[in-house]
């Protein structure tokens, strides 16, 4: 007598020893998967450096907050932690997004910058430190001319990448880039904010660069720059002023207490911390010897508490990110791509170099902060705005794409 195993209904199976993911976490992994080391190389460089920041502003702000702000020392790291908590948020949604995005919303965005810029004159405008360059709406304040370098990202790329088969024609260079960032660094030089309006022109002439733009012309911008910053200096006997003590070294004695103050207190926080510093947080500049400690002049602070290994792993972490922002441009095969992230590199790269070289004496003071570690949040979440777009070029090489695109779906087998 045989007998038959009774069936098992679907309910009945019993669960699999396997977890399977939530339909929450595979959508997660969906947004943000990539399929590039330059991805993962760029965004593990870019994170480290913002924590690296927050560390350091906590140091280097404590004393100041612990004064300014009803004996708390972590205001000013605390308002650094919100500015990262929305800034790495829009860098990963940013990298998201298709290049077609930033090609559709070029011209709105540049547009919006110098509205924004524009508000700097009327009574929301905001001045500190001698410069006419923020907006403040109650306790809100933010800096218009870091999201002109944005757009100016965007919307340079776009334009030297439609342009492509008439660069060699100066007037197709000319229109429509000279009268937009005219008018761009104008605003901003109205401002009296020269630091910023420098890095905006290195924007512009790195984007040129990289489009392929002849060499003629884009020394025919820098002479005209050099002329019209020339009589920017020359309208601000302020900064004359700064720069004739900076051109002698800082020598004259009568200098060290007024003009060159910042630029001598950074190089004694430099001197004082030598080759191994003198620990983190035991900076005897940031008690108010330093201006600016936690901004334009926080890698004197590093040089100090970390010594000249943390300057000069400031140094390299630096140099990583342009190689990573090199091997994007090398991988990329469309225009756009590369001029837009040759645009970011320079504004990224370059502007650390020059505030790094504000503070070594080698460049008269500026007033530009150290991108992705000094306090403020314009600069950080715009930072980490730019380099989100170039993450989402970052996201697949060329060669993969086009595989994806012309892949044909295999026959079904049939069953034995």
């Amino acid at each position: 007598m045989t007998t038959t195993a009774p069936r098992r209904s679907p309910r009945s199976e019993p669960p699999d020893d396997g977890a399977r993911p939530s339909a929450a976490v595979v959508a997660v992994q969906k947004i943000f998967s990539a399929e590039t080391p330059e991805y993962f190389m760029l965004l593990g460089t870019t994170i480290f450096l913002v924590i690296f920041g927050l560390v350091m502003v906590l140091s280097s702000s404590s004393i100041e907050s612990y004064g300014a702000n009803d004996k708390d020392f972590f205001a000013t790291a605390t308002r650094q932690g919100l500015y990262a908590l929305i800034g790495v948020p829009v860098m990963l949604l940013a990298a998201r997004v298709p290049t077609s995005f930033w090609k559709r919303w070029a011209w709105a965005a540049v547009i919006g910058g110098v509205l924004l810029q524009l508000l700097v004159f009327s009574p929301l405008g905001y001045g500190y430190g001698g410069n006419t360059n923020w907006i403040k709406i109650g306790s809100f304040t933010a800096q218009p001319s870091e999201l002109i370098k944005l757009a100016l990202v965007v919307w340079l790329a776009w334009v030297l990448a439609r342009k492509q088969d008439v660069l060699d024609d100066w007037r197709h260079v000319l229109l429509p880039i000279g009268p937009v960032v005219g008018v761009s660094v104008g605003l901003v030089v109205l401002g009296r904010d020269l630091g910023t309006a420098l890095i905006i022109v290195a924007v512009v002439l790195g984007a040129l660069f990289y489009a392929g733009v002849r060499l003629r012309y884009i020394l025919v911008t820098v002479v005209a720059a050099g002329i019209l910053g020339l009589l920017g200096l020359a309208a601000s006997s302020g900064r004359v002023d700064r720069i004739g003590p900076w051109l002698d070294g800082c020598k004259d004695k009568s200098d060290a207490l007024q003009l060159c103050y910042q630029t001598i207190g950074g190089w004694q926080a430099l001197a004082h911390g030598g080759v191994l510093g003198v620990g983190l947080g035991n900076s005897t500049a940031k008690w108010n010897w330093l201006p600016e400690a936690a901004n334009d002049f926080i890698f004197a602070v590093i040089g100090e508490e970390l010594g000249m290994f943390g300057a000069i792993l400031v140094l390299v972490l630096f140099v990583v990110l342009a190689i990573c922002f090199v091997r994007v441009i090398r991988m990329s095969d469309d225009p756009f791509a590369k001029v837009a992230t040759s645009a970011a590199m320079v504004w990224i790269v370059g502007q650390a170099f020059v505030n790094i070289g504000v503070v070594l004496g080698l460049l008269p003071v500026l007033g530009v902060p150290l991108p992705l570690i000094s306090a403020g949040g314009s600069s950080l979440i715009t930072t980490l705005a730019a380099i989100g777009v170039v993450l989402s070029f970052a996201r697949h090489r060329p060669e993969r794409r086009e595989a994806v695109r012309t892949r044909q779906p295999r026959a079904a087998r049939l069953p034995r």
